[in-house]
């Protein structure tokens, strides 16, 4: 079945003749050193690209960004997933480009607009870079998959996130958003056009006061509304009904390699964003079913006599997300946990979160913070083994066998290159 879906079409703007001497000369010295940052230091290249784009010429991301079809992805969880998915999505006989390293604030996304020729680009974005992203790129449309409380000390509290993202959204064309979220459902609502998905939210403890009155929201099984004013779920142009994505003229099931409902979530957020763009949802569907790990989230690595399947947790939202997905399992658990830079710096939000699914198991714990977490499940009588060095010393002391690696951010990047490195 070819479904076409919700399909919202904007005029398009020619591409310059000429992108202008300085800007010309900008963009190739940022390909310059994205390719010596790669060969010396790894990566994709893109931050470092950004930088010297935004030094030689500062208009240049935005002049490089007119004449392409530019899909933004924002949220605190599941961006990166989401985008990934997009591209994918949107790759029906086209190149699409995209900062799938994960380079998401506007040195990370001037890189990409600088590094690729492709005429159409999904691109995702850190939540607070959002407004820059916007007058930016001028974007066609616009994804938002959740909004929750994460590292305070880098981002403000989600209520002031959704003003702010309320406020740059009035000027863009649609919006494809997360129906489930309160947060997300007011801050879209200033776009011109919406499209709504009903993506879920299984973390529900910052959608308990309405973002627009202050009131009380209300939830009754899968439905929200706040007591006081007019603000509610608005009804859902798509939705998932098991492992099948649905809309009004029809049904696509969904084969995924990723796992969790959560991942239905964000493939339905993309496909419904791909959709706008004329796409077909089952063919579109059908490309996803290869995406297995996005940029080392969820990927499965045999080492030694364990296989590994690692995974990131930020925040509370995604701590309670991989819980449940691990919850009915019974083998061996890597945590590592650090509190540096990006992961942000205060890790009290650990006691927002119930690590009871854990008891039983196979728990060993590592990293800069590894004290904080072995308390922390210690308190919901989770027995915890602190060991120190690198992931295979983590390995060593736990059984053959199947093992699943958490990480935060830091963390999760380390084990990542270490897992690689073999």
């Amino acid at each position: 079945m070819a479904l076409s879906g919700h399909t919202f079409t904007a005029a398009r703007r020619p591409r310059p003749r000429r992108d202008g001497a300085r800007v010309g000369v900008a963009r190739w010295a940022a390909r310059v050193a994205a390719g010596a940052s790669q060969r010396l230091r790894g990566g994709s290249g893109l931050v470092i690209a950004g930088r010297v784009l935004a030094a030689a010429a500062p208009e240049a991301a935005a002049t490089l960004s007119r004449g392409r079809r530019v899909l933004l992805v924002t949220g605190t969880n599941g961006k990166t997933t989401t985008t990934a998915l997009l591209a994918a999505a949107l790759a029906d006989g086209r190149p699409v480009g995209s900062n799938r390293g994960g380079a998401n604030t506007s040195t990370g996304l001037a890189g990409t607009v600088a590094t690729s020729d492709e005429p159409v680009m999904a691109l995702e974005v850190d939540e607070s870079w959002l407004p820059w992203a916007i007058a930016t790129t001028t974007p066609r449309c616009v994804v938002l998959t959740n909004l929750t409380r994460d590292q305070l000390s880098r981002h403000h509290e989600v209520a002031a996130l959704a003003e702010t993202w309320r406020s740059c959204l009035t000027g863009v064309p649609l919006v494809v958003a997360n129906a489930d979220d309160p947060a997300v459902v007011w801050a879209a609502s200033g776009a011109r056009h919406r499209v709504w998905v009903s993506a879920g939210e299984q973390w529900i403890a910052d959608s308990w006061v309405c973002p627009a009155c202050g009131d009380r929201c209300l939830r009754a099984e899968d439905d929200w509304a706040c007591a006081a004013c007019e603000l509610r779920r608005p009804i859902p142009d798509w939705w998932l009904e098991g492992s099948a994505l649905c809309c009004t003229s029809g049904r696509v099931p969904l084969h995924l390699d990723l796992p969790g409902r959560f991942n239905l979530g964000n493939a339905a957020l993309a496909l419904a964003a791909a959709a706008t763009e004329g796409v077909p949802v089952a063919s579109a569907a059908s490309r996803l079913t290869a995406i297995g790990s996005v940029a080392g989230r969820f990927e499965r690595l045999r080492r030694g006599d364990h296989d590994l399947r690692v995974m990131l947790a930020k925040n509370p939202a995604g701590w309670l997300e991989l819980l449940a997905l691990m919850a009915a399992d019974q083998h061996p658990v890597v945590l590592i946990f650090n509190a540096d830079g990006v992961d942000g710096r205060d890790p009290s939000w650990l006691y927002d979160v119930s690590f009871a699914p854990l008891r039983g198991r196979t728990v060993v714990v590592q990293g800069r913070r590894a004290a904080d977490l072995v308390v922390r499940l210690e308190l919901d009588g989770v027995v915890a083994r602190r060991v120190p060095g690198r992931v295979a010393d983590a390995l060593a002391a736990v059984p053959a066998g199947r093992v699943d690696v958490v990480a935060n951010y830091t963390a999760f990047r380390r084990a990542i290159q270490e897992l690689h490195r073999g």
